[in-house]
């Protein structure tokens, strides 16, 4: 099977348009000294990213959408595992072994 020159040069874009905006960056910024309240202000944003993926996920924000319990309960089964065992792994494990089992049984 022979690949047509342009799905090539598509592929090809597509790796250049997703590699760019994580590899720019990383090199521009580690030339850089930053100031210690930047690199302190760094530190929240897994945080950020976290609490918006995660309450999007299970408050209705939507017209007429409504709570989903297994999400819930598989987000407060999460939150404990992960405080209990502080292993991302397991909190994972548990939080989508609770909503599979409650979406199944209920």
């Amino acid at each position: 099977m022979a690949i047509d020159s342009t799905i090539f040069l598509i592929i090809i874009g597509s790796m250049i348009v997703t590699a760019l905006p994580r590899i720019l960056p990383i090199t521009i910024l580690s030339q850089v000294d930053l100031p210690n309240w930047f690199m302190n202000w760094l530190k929240y944003i897994p945080l950020a990213i976290l609490t918006a993926i995660l309450v999007q996920e299970i408050v209705p924000l939507g017209e007429g959408e409504t709570w989903n319990p297994a999400h819930l309960v598989g987000t407060v089964v999460a939150f404990i595992i992960g405080f209990w065992t502080k292993s991302l792994l397991w909190t994972v494990i548990a939080g989508m072994l609770t909503v599979v089992l409650m979406n199944f049984f209920l």
